[in-house]
């Protein structure tokens, strides 16, 4: 993901530069991407960073007008309307588009970057104060990697760019690697590398003459969890307020945006209160290779309904044809933070990447305001793996069950968007910018003041789609809420549909072992082609079972990946052939599996 990388150390100029030449290659993915370096020798700082070209952050560093101060700055920034020009009344010299107006808000602000509302990290050199303070974003959601040594302090947007100069932090932290495991995600500012840690949410670290000074933090949750609760029509009426004027920021800038659209509720309001001109912004969708799922569908009509263009981007023959490839840069340019079952989000956002190099998205809507849940801690299967690495395993479920211990919006926000949703957010983040108004910090302290029924149901969105546009609430949404359906009644429509979901649930990834001997009984009458791919694009099931099978058996039963401490190997012999022989469903514990192995191969195997 483009980012910025570094170090801030007292080593001789003429090493500390090659290092940082090194960490800048690491992350240098893209052939569109662009890189550049940065040095205030005075006070050991070596800053380099890689953007998209075009990009929000393209274009660094930035300094003001008497280069006492300069910004080196990474992701995006959506401020107050007028900042720029109130910035230029005071004398400022400031580009009407992009990020230089950042450096004089720090001037101006003495709070600075507390107000920064956006998802970036950066780092901001004060000669006048021989400091250097190194800062991310409240959510912690542009990761920055760290390694503290007595050579220096490194920071880097990527763990691989650490991993160039300091060989030695390639061994798999224990903890991290049970996290993983149980929750999919590595928690707690940890990583699956020892020695490499990620900033916490909304840091403030300062440097000074080489050295690490102090570790701040500009804003703590309670500052939000305080605030009093308001009722529910006090609550709907801010919440309305807020985010339609907040909208029009997140569709700002000179880069051409799309809108990448579901059969949901989040992006149904954004489109309600958008109301772009008519052909002004494209609409895409993800599909599947069976049939439109009904993303597919909805979304047309939602486009059409808005005046928009629409088309649909599939992961079919093609995309399975080139699967290890996709399968191992995946986890390569995440550091190993998504499973290889995010593969087909790599290929899918290559694409559409040609069609706007800005997707808008609705993720994080239903975390936000309806408190949807995705990280989770499940049980390994049975006998996959060692006792040694069972016991950190539940260790990791017992850290999960500890950290639900407090206000669910701050979980959702704090916690599970960085530790969680990051790896798929960095992944797609190499091909474009992903843009939601989700996390805007307005419309999440906003959130904060719900009374609790506000944020148990669907009503406050529904109605922020119809004060939009009510026209919108005569498409249903991919699970059948609101619409217009005839005949046929909301309960009996919205059952119907549940059942298509189950059904495709239990014969993709869900599908219970008992009935997998079943199926496989009926294998010759492709059972599965009745329920796959009306709500679901990815088919990982048969997949593994069918297309790439040949790839699951070379990469699973190679003796590497038999070898590994942590894993019984007649047992993962088990898995393979059984799920490969269809009368089994293996599906989760195979993504584990390869992402793991392709982790080791990638970032711990001597090369």
């Amino acid at each position: 993901m483009p980012g910025i990388v570094g170090l801030i150390t007292k080593m001789p100029r003429e090493h500390a530069e090659r290092e940082l030449r090194q960490m800048v290659e690491a992350l240098r993915h893209e052939s569109f991407y662009t890189t550049g370096v940065f040095v205030e020798e005075t006070l050991g700082v070596y800053v380099g960073w890689i953007a998209r070209k075009g990009s929000f952050s393209d274009g660094m560093p930035m300094q003001n007008e008497r280069r006492n101060v300069a910004l080196i700055f990474s992701g995006e920034e959506f401020p107050e309307p007028g900042t720029v020009r109130h910035l230029r009344e005071s004398g400022h010299e400031v580009e009407e588009s992009g990020p230089s107006y950042l450096v004089h808000l720090y001037e101006k602000d003495s709070s600075f970057p507390a107000n920064l509302n956006g998802r970036f990290h950066a780092l901001l050199i004060d000669r006048s104060l021989g400091t250097a303070t190194l800062f991310n974003d409240r959510y912690g959601m542009h990761r920055i990697y760290s390694h503290e040594s007595k050579d220096g302090f490194y920071f880097a947007a990527e763990a691989k760019a650490i991993l160039a100069v300091r060989p030695e932090l390639r061994k798999v932290n224990q903890q991290g690697l049970g996290e993983f495991i149980a929750c999919g995600a590595v928690m707690e500012n940890r990583t699956l590398f020892d020695g490499i840690h990620t900033l916490p949410p909304a840091s403030a670290w300062v440097f000074r003459n080489g050295s690490l000074q102090h570790k701040g933090s500009y804003f703590h949750s309670e500052d939000w969890e305080n605030q009093e609760t308001l009722d529910s029509g006090s609550y709907y009426r801010e919440l309305q307020q807020v985010f339609t004027q907040n909208l029009p920021r997140y569709f700002s800038g000179g880069e051409r945006i799309a809108m990448s659209l579901t059969g949901g509720l989040d992006t149904r309001m954004i489109m309600a209160w958008q109301k772009a001109t008519p052909g002004t912004l494209p609409c895409y969708t993800f599909g599947g290779m069976f049939r439109d799922c009904h993303d597919v569908t909805l979304s047309r009509q939602v486009a059409s309904m808005c005046g928009q263009s629409h088309q649909v981007i599939s992961a079919g023959k093609e995309f399975l044809a080139r699967f290890p490839y996709y399968a191992t840069r995946s986890v390569y340019l995440t550091d190993g933070c998504v499973e290889v079952n995010r593969a087909p989000d790599l290929y899918l956002n290559e694409i559409a990447r040609e069609i706007a190099p800005v997707r808008m998205t609705g993720n994080y809507g239903g975390e936000v305001l309806r408190r949807v849940r995705t990280l989770k801690a499940t049980e390994p299967l049975k006998g996959l793996f060692k006792p040694e690495a069972l016991s950190v395993i539940h260790q990791a479920a017992q850290t999960y069950e500890s950290s639900l211990h407090e206000n669910p919006v701050s979980f959702n926000v704090f916690k599970q968007s960085p530790w969680n949703h990051y790896g798929i957010l960095a992944l797609e983040q190499t091909q474009l910018s992903l843009r939601s108004p989700f996390l805007d910090n307005d419309l999440v302290q906003t959130v904060f003041r719900a009374p609790e029924s506000a944020l148990t149901n669907n009503e406050d969105s529904l109605h922020l789609i119809a004060d939009g546009n009510r026209n919108l609430l005569r498409i249903p949404t991919d699970r059948g809420i609101a619409g217009e359906r005839g005949r046929l009644s909301s309960t009996a429509y919205r059952g119907f549909l549940e059942f298509q979901f189950k059904a495709e649930y239990a014969y993709d990834m869900g599908m219970p072992q008992g009935v997998a001997k079943i199926d496989h009984l009926f294998s010759s009458l492709h059972l599965e082609r009745l329920f796959l791919g009306r709500h679901k694009v990815f088919h990982f099931r048969v997949w593994y079972r069918d297309a790439l099978a040949g790839y699951v058996r070379g990469m699973l039963l190679d003796p590497r990946s038999l070898g590994r401490p942590y894993i019984e190997r007649k047992r993962l012999e088990e898995v393979v052939q059984g799920h490969l022989n269809g009368g089994r469903n293996y599906t989760n514990e195979i993504h584990k599996i390869l992402s793991l192995e392709l982790f080791h191969r990638l970032f711990i195997d001597p090369n």
